[in-house]
């Protein structure tokens, strides 16, 4: 009865929301947390179990013990209970002991764990989540080119034997769910494919067998227009479960169909093509955006890379860099961007991480024609600001910054710091507002964002590239190093060139940070020039 109670309330709170909501999947550093959250609960269940068991056995020992003294004292009755002892406690155990035994029986054990679960459940991930995460897995197979199989394995490039872990059955199956509930019948049908595989290998499932598998596969392929594969399908499906009242309709549905486009095609009239493929895109650079997210793509010339050097920048001998210079590399010569390495500290890093954890919150990004902040789907991380204020060491990278670069970091934003998600990105932006934002960053009357400084806080296994579209340019991340490049012309014009992106982490935890330094305080540190679109 006390498993039964138990059953009943981890499934009332399964199916009720949590109260609070983090966007848990946008944020790798987050849901680190939720794994000493889940090892907790799994102490906190075999706390209970040993509590069932010790009951358990209690309750053995004294049907064993009855079962033995029950046998021998049935064989003469009359005479077992002519001895005044063995009546008295025949007395005893029936009034007193069976009702002793009852109540142990109805003693509850997992109070303790469900008080626990129910406390750490209020900061569970919901069902926002669990798609964000499966999309995820959707766009990494996607923009990185993998199979299914490949993601189902967990063999994926750059990733250790010691992270993989596989996908079920069921957990396939689950991914085809998802991309059906949005009506992406090309990923429905990839997903299912890969659930029913594994199901014809031999895999055993409690939640989905290849009759509900087939029925979602037969329609996910006819809405792609392959009627041929829709009637394959059907037609296994009823092998399986001749009853099938939905596929014996569209059975003869799909025949109907089918001799209706060969009877059009042998008239000369239009044929029906397959539409299989990803859905319709908004973003018109979404190709080139993905093949250099893969290294491809990319439009340095030998004879610009020959350009492109190493070398020590000692900003015109600052006094800080004079006998310890900072070591500069040349990423790219149009727009120029420049990568600075090991222009922090391990523990600098640790620290900025540690400071910025609890703060961080969904990613934002400004609505063009309202200005109001908003979360995007298109931006999959979470950030936090920290003022100079906070520590010595944000004060200290914020004085590196000027010193390296020669800019005035007095009327820049405060440091963002940034951690990626699941599949983690930032599509295609500009950092600058352009001519149709003149609002942009009004409020901070700083002007606009003349500059970026990009520091990388961590390796990253796979994937997390940060790719500008439209000069063909990739620069991985580095922990150490920072990369920067101007968004402005020396006119105030804004460098289209510097629409960039930040490709999905494939595998691995990327943290970066970002300082944006505004025009108001360059006047002299970065003289104007008349003439647009020089550099």
């Amino acid at each position: 009865m006390a498993l039964c109670w138990l059953l009943i309330h981890i499934f009332l709170l399964t199916s009720s929301s949590s109260l609070a909501h983090n966007d848990f999947f946008t944020s790798i550093g987050h849901m680190t947390d939720l794994l000493f959250t889940e090892k907790d609960l799994v102490s906190s269940l075999k706390d209970y179990i040993r509590a069932e068991e010790s009951k358990l056995e209690q309750v053995r020992r004294w049907a064993d013990r009855l079962d033995v003294l029950s046998a021998a004292a049935t064989q003469d009755p009359e005479g077992f209970l002519g001895h005044p002892v063995n009546a008295f406690k025949l007395m005893k155990r029936l009034n007193t002991e069976w009702g002793e035994l009852e109540s142990l029986v109805l003693t509850d054990m997992s109070d303790g764990f469900i008080s626990n679960l129910t406390i750490k459940r209020q900061h569970f991930p919901n069902d926002d989540d669990q798609t964000g995460a499966a999309k995820a897995l959707m766009r990494l197979l996607d923009t990185y080119q993998l199979d299914t199989n490949t993601i189902s394995t967990g063999a994926l490039p750059g990733s250790s034997s010691s992270q993989r872990s596989a996908l079920t059955v069921d957990d396939c199956y689950d991914l085809g769910k998802v991309a059906y509930s949005e009506a992406d019948y090309y990923h429905t049908e990839l997903w299912m494919v890969q659930a029913l595989r594994q199901l014809d290998e031999g895999e055993a499932s409690n939640a989905v067998d290849a009759v509900t598998i087939l029925d979602y596969l037969s329609y996910s392929v006819y809405q792609q227009g392959a009627l041929e594969r829709a009637l394959a399908f059907t037609r296994r499906l009823l092998a399986l479960d001749p009853t099938h009242l939905r596929a014996k309709g569209n059975l003869k549905y799909f025949e109907y169909q089918l001799d209706k486009q060969k009877a059009d095609e042998e008239g000369g009239g239009r044929q029906r093509s397959e539409t299989r493929g990803r859905p319709a895109d908004y973003l018109p650079e979404r190709k080139k955006y993905e093949q250099l997210c893969r290294g491809e793509g990319l439009r340095m010339t030998p004879r610009r890379q020959s350009r492109l050097f190493c070398r020590y920048h000692d900003n015109n001998r600052h006094p800080k860099y004079v006998i310890g210079p900072v070591k500069q590399e040349d990423e790219w010569d149009r727009p120029r961007i420049v990568r600075y390495h090991d222009i922090v500290s391990d523990a600098e890093i640790e620290k900025v991480k540690e400071l910025a954890k609890p703060k961080l919150r969904r990613a934002t990004i400004s609505n063009p024609v309202t200005g109001v902040l908003e979360t995007a789907h298109y931006r999959i991380s979470k950030s936090a600001w920290l003022g100079a204020f906070e520590h010595p060491v944000v004060d200290r990278i914020n004085q590196r910054v000027q010193d390296v670069t020669g800019l005035d970091v007095t009327t820049a934003e405060e440091l963002q710091v940034a951690n990626y998600g699941v599949g983690g990105q930032y599509e295609p932006h500009f950092d600058f507002g352009r001519k149709d934002e003149p609002d942009a960053f009004e409020e901070l009357g700083t002007g606009n964002r003349i500059a970026t400084w990009l520091l990388y806080m961590s390796d990253v296994q796979a994937g997390g590239a940060t790719v500008f579209t439209d000069v063909g340019a990739a620069i991985w991340p580095k922990k150490g190093t920072a990369v920067f490049w101007f968004n402005l012309f020396p006119s105030g014009e804004g460098d289209y060139r510097t629409r960039h992106a930040a490709c999905p982490v494939l595998v691995g935890n990327k943290w970066v940070s970002n300082k944006w330094i505004h025009e108001r305080g360059q006047e002299f540190r970065r003289r104007c020039d008349l003439h647009e679109g020089t550099d």
